[in-house]
Formats: C-alpha cells, structure tokens, sequence
C-alpha cells in the first residue's frame, strides 16, 4: 500500500479506498478532463473532515470535493492528483423549517431527493438544472448552477442562506444566518457560492425555499426557422400577466435528438420554444397561456402549442439534451456563454460563423429567456481546432457584453480566459480570498483562478487534458 494511503487511513475515521475502479470514477466528471487521484475518502462528519484538511496541509496533498460528478468544466476532477473527498454520502434533509421557507441539507443531497422532501409541506427549491434527478446541492453551490426556471427565481446563489464549511486552513465556520436580510459588509456566503470547492468544502448548506405553484403548465412552440429569437423572447420577458418561469430554446438538430422518448411526441421538423406557465388555478392557468399565445402572434409565432400538465417530465426530458447529443457525437466543446437579450440573434450568427469557419456541426440549446446559450460543437474540445472553437466563442459573447459562463463554472476548462472578463486586478482579488482561505493552495488546484504572474512565468500553464489549452487562445 502506497505510504500516503495509509498515512490518510490514519489520519481519518471515514471510508478511503485506492483501488483502481474507485480511482477511475473520481478521476472523470461530466467534461473532457481527467485526472487521476491516489485515494478517495469519505468523511465521516465535519470532525472527520478537518482532520483530513489538517493531514493534506502538513503533507501537501491536494483536496478536491466531488458530489455526483456531474460537472462540466473538469471541477470535481483531480487534475493535480491528491485525495478526492466523496460528499455524496452527506445526502440527509436534516431540518424543514416550513414558517421561514429554510432547509438544512447535507452538501450530498440530491437535487430530486430534496424536492421530494419538500413538496409535502408546499415548498420547493427553485433552482433546476438539467441535472437535478442526480446532481447534489453541494455542486450546485460550487458552481452555482441554475436551470430552466432560473428565468423567474435567479441562480442557487439567490437560495442560499447559510453555508457551514471547512476551510483551507481547518477551521470550521457558518456564513450567512437565517435572516431574511443582512447587511454586515461584502457577502462571504455569495463569494463561497461559485467558488468550486477551492475556498472550503461545505459541510451543510440552509437553503432557501418558495412556495409550489398550484400550476404548473409547459408549452412546447414550434418556431419558423427565420425568426429572430432576441424580440421573442424580450416580449415575453417584459409583458406582465403570463406567469412565464421558463423560456427554452432548442435548435432544429436538438429538437430532433430529443423527440420521442418518456412518451413525450415533441415536433422535431425546426427549432422549438419550451415555456413554463405558473398560476394559482386552472382558471388562471387558462388566463395566462391565452396571454402567452397572444403575445407570441404577436411577434410573428402563430404556430400551435402542445401543452403539457407535467412541467417538470419535460425539464427532465430538456435536460437529456447533453446525455443525447453525447450519444451522438461523445466529446465535444459544451459551453454556456450568455449575453443581454438585444445581442442573443448576433451571438447566435456569430455561432454560426465559427462552425462555418471550422467545418463544424454545431447544436444549440438555450435558457432564451436569460440570453444563456448552450453551443455545443461536434470536435475534440482537447485538439487545435478545439482550442480554436472554445477562443472565439468566448471572445463572441464578451465582445456583446456577455460572459464565458452562465452557470457551468471555471473549472480547468476556462481558466486561461478568466482575465479576460474580470480584468487582472479581478483576478488579484479573487487570488487574495484564496490566499486567505486556503493558504496552502490544497483545494482544487488547477480550477478557477489563472496561474500568479511569477508561477506562469517559472513554467508554461497546462491543459487540463495534457494539450495546451492555454495555447489555444493565442491560435
């Protein structure tokens, strides 16, 4: 047994395995990365975690968090070796607290399983996204993730209320409190959320809940495959008396993958529109769609809905748009830029122009309703060409006031373009915060913040998959 695994197995109360099935599984998530670790562990609570915290920082060993592994930047992959710390264990609602709208979870818990818990007493938590029958609250925090209905309630930084964590350092803290509103300086609960494990690893997260709509009704639109979606969708976003949650797109290609399965006969012959309408009844439910229908003559969309009474079979089924073009087409660039509403048409066309220039198919999903774009093209994320798509695509939607990430995170994946949207004394700050939460730089390296000046210029910054991607920007 390597030397260090049985130092760990010391060191720790909780489960550590070193064999090769386990290695391979925490070394992958749901991007192109890998990584490969020298053990997983599995705290046992939040003692058993700073004594793991304390053993990496006496022995340099990198930490790096995972839930389900559904991240699609290479967050929860071990790129620089160490230890993976398994959370998905942590999985247990721990307190409801139906008169202030809060919940006590572990950072394991299941995104469904929550819900589940929740609606018995009228309460649900609004982020969703296209993951949420596997993906954990905890990942959710470190990338804070959002979905369809994040056009209504906002990311999973708007549902948090509290955050207990180990940081870097070993100590235990709670930020945040059950109050509705604070004011006690700059927000340390919002500065951990998105932070991807790299500040410390959450222990329990109080989420914020809303109240389950008495209706909830999804409108599937087909789209002529000429019509400018920015005007569209801004109608719908702006007009008052729909009770809009949703507003999805999915491209003609995309259309086509999904139609058919979980009995679900989506029109596939061109691009389609997915609506949430929320109402308080029927009657109201009624009101609504016909404001909806409306406003969609208006702006030149006068094709039949299909209307759907469960919501949430069609976001499960919209959230197989990854698993589906992964049959398809396996690796591939993934991305989630996004861009104020007047400018989705010119990221669109300049989408467009980049697979043309390529010779590359591209797919596109799309929360519309946020100008969050999902461009998905069939080439090795990790080749020349790759690095080429991935440069201009970014570069696209700064360059319309956007940015590189809507909901997916930094990860390995983006960090060689992080300055390039929040300017080096941006990334001067967030290097500050890292130093003073992790001093010793053992969780998650390689994710999120580009190399320090003197570390870049001491040796040439590596792709997470071993190719240069931070190359790539300059080709």
């Amino acid at each position: 047994m390597n030397s260090t695994v049985a130092s760990l197995e010391r060191a720790v109360r909780g489960t550590v395995r070193s064999d090769a099935p386990e290695l391979q599984r925490v070394g992958r998530d749901g991007s192109h990365v890998r990584g490969t670790a020298i053990a997983s562990v599995a705290p046992r609570d939040a003692e058993d975690l700073v004594a793991l915290i304390r053993w990496a920082r006496a022995r340099s060993v990198p930490l790096v968090a995972r839930g389900a592994g559904t991240s699609l930047d290479g967050e929860s992959v071990p790129v620089g070796g160490g230890v993976v710390v398994d959370l998905s264990g942590w999985n247990d609602v721990r307190e409801i607290r139906v008169d202030e709208r809060l919940a006590r979870v572990g950072p394991g818990l299941v995104n469904r399983d929550l819900q589940a818990a929740l609606a018995p007493h009228g309460l649900f938590f609004p982020p969703n996204p296209g993951s949420w029958t596997v993906s954990t609250i905890g990942g959710h925090v470190g990338t804070n993730a959002s979905g369809p209905r994040s056009f209504r309630y906002g990311p999973t930084r708007a549902w948090v209320g509290a955050i207990d964590a180990v940081l870097g350092t070993g100590a235990l803290v709670h930020w945040g409190s059950r109050a509705v509103k604070r004011s006690v300086g700059p927000d340390l609960v919002s500065l951990f959320v998105g932070s991807e494990g790299t500040l410390g690893i959450a222990t329990e997260v109080t989420v914020r809940l809303a109240p389950l709509p008495a209706v909830r009704r999804a409108l599937v639109v087909p789209l002529p495959g000429d019509l400018a979606l920015g005007p569209v969708a801004g109608g719908l976003a702006r007009a008052a008396g729909t009770g809009l949650s949703a507003i999805e797109y999915l491209d003609a290609a995309c259309a086509a993958e999904l139609s058919g399965p979980a009995g679900f006969d989506l029109p596939h012959e061109g691009p389609l529109l997915l609506l949430e309408i929320e109402a308080d009844g029927t009657e109201d439910a009624g009101a609504r769609e016909r404001r909806v229908r409306s406003l969609l003559d208006r702006a030149g969309v006068g094709s039949e809905p299909t209307v759907y009474d469960d919501a949430d079979a069609l976001w499960t089924l919209r959230g197989r748009a990854s698993l589906a073009l992964d049959a398809r087409l396996g690796e591939r660039i993934r991305e989630d830029v996004a861009v104020p509403l007047p400018e989705v048409d010119r990221l669109l066309a300049a989408l467009e122009r980049i697979a043309r220039v390529e010779r590359v198919p591209l797919y596109v999903f799309a929360h519309l309703g946020e100008g969050s774009v999902h461009p998905n093209y069939a080439v090795d994320p990790a080749g020349a060409r790759g690095r080429r798509v991935r440069a201009a695509l970014l570069a696209a939607s700064l360059a319309l006031g956007g940015t590189i990430s809507a909901e997916h995170g930094i990860g390995a994946v983006k960090v060689p373009f992080l300055t390039d949207e929040v300017g080096a004394p941006g990334v001067g700050v967030l290097r500050a915060l890292k130093a003073a939460c992790d001093p010793d730089g053992i969780l998650n390296p390689g994710k999120l913040y580009p190399p320090a000046p003197r570390a870049a210029a001491r040796r040439p910054s590596r792709s997470p998959s071993g190719s240069g991607a931070a190359r790539g920007r300059r080709g």
